[in-house]
């Protein structure tokens, strides 16, 4: 982990972290509310190693950070007409959404609910790093179960030690509310957990396009 966050330091500090990831390591990174635990979500150890860490049960899920739509295809059987608008006016940005996920992905991702959340970073850090990964990452918040987020690479260093194997420090981060996280029930949409964005119009819009 470099000391510095010039450019070149965070440059070379992602490809370090990208390089811990393709050897099935976890690693603490910065977004847009708080630091995150970055996983690849088809090692199977790697993810066993984050639920281990957070103390999470394994049926709660893991999103994933991906770094374009396009990457859906590799997670999701389908994309629900509804989320079109969203992606296009909210992502990259803090809205999770939830989405059926395809049979090929790891069930531990899933926590064996068939569905995937999912969304687009606009932190830059987190958006590189996913760039120069070239496939989705979990984004699971840098916790323990139950405590607060760790906001900056020491909170994540104090809380979990020698357990994340590499820290990429991009300075604290914003807080605050954790993403938005939205899902589909009998097709409504359906707040999950509230957070940074609004949705408060959208959810109206879709209960009245269904009555």
């Amino acid at each position: 982990m470099c000391k510095n966050r010039s450019p070149s330091c965070i440059g070379k500090s992602i490809n370090n972290a990208v390089d811990h990831l393709r050897q099935g390591g976890v690693v603490a990174f910065p977004t847009e509310t708080y630091y995150g635990l970055a996983v690849d979500p088809s090692c199977s150890s790697a993810v066993t190693k984050v639920y281990a860490m957070k103390k999470r049960q394994k049926d709660k899920p893991l999103l994933l950070l991906i770094e374009k739509t396009e990457q859906l295809g590799l997670i999701t059987q389908m994309i629900p007409p509804v989320y079109l608008a969203l992606i296009k006016k909210y992502w990259p940005g803090a809205l999770t959404l939830i989405f059926p996920a395809k049979s090929t992905l790891n069930h531990q991702i899933t926590g064996e609910t068939g569905t995937v959340g999912v969304r687009i970073s606009p932190h830059p850090v987190a958006q590189e790093l996913v760039r120069r990964m070239g496939t989705p990452i979990t984004a699971t918040s840098a916790n323990i179960s139950g405590r607060p987020p760790a906001q900056s690479a020491k909170e994540v260093e104090a809380m979990f030690g020698n357990a994340v194997d590499y820290i990429l420090d991009g300075g604290k981060t914003a807080a605050g509310l954790c993403s938005t996280i939205l899902g589909i029930h009998n097709s409504n949409l359906t707040l999950i957990r509230p957070g940074q964005i609004d949705l408060s119009r959208e959810l109206a819009r879709s209960v009245e396009n269904n009555e």
